[in-house]
């Protein structure tokens, strides 16, 4: 069982920057595949970066591209989403989310690749 706690999410102005965090446990997490997530009101949940531990290959939605980065620290347990040039349509619930087979091709966009969860941060950016 693995389990997500999110945090660094807030209210920010656009154009700003935040930083989410992702601590996980398990003795294995460098060999999980992470991904984050968001779900804005009245929308369904979207892909916004996948990470994979074999290679480090990372993958972006195109409306983050450039933006937010993607970062890991095995050491720590702890998986970073850095967001830059916020926009007011980047407000949402922000989850990460883990898959903890090593062996895993599944791909990275879809939210069925992923068996854990995070329980959500919100962003809030206002204009």
């Amino acid at each position: 069982q693995v389990q997500l706690v999110e945090s660094g999410g807030g209210l920010v102005q656009a154009g700003g920057s935040l930083r989410l965090s992702c601590a996980a446990s398990g003795r294995t997490f460098s060999t999980y595949n992470m991904g984050w997530f968001r779900q804005a009101p009245g929308r369904e949940r979207e892909f916004v970066v996948g990470n994979r531990w074999t290679g480090g290959s990372t993958y972006y939605a195109d409306s983050v591209k450039g933006r937010f980065t993607i970062s890991r620290d095995n050491a720590k347990n702890t998986v970073y989403l850095q967001m830059n040039s916020l926009k007011l349509e980047d407000t949402a619930i922000y989850y990460c989310a883990a898959d903890d087979n090593p062996l895993s091709t599944r791909t990275l966009k879809y939210s069925t690749t992923y068996d854990y969860w995070g329980q959500g941060t919100q962003v809030t950016v206002s204009s």
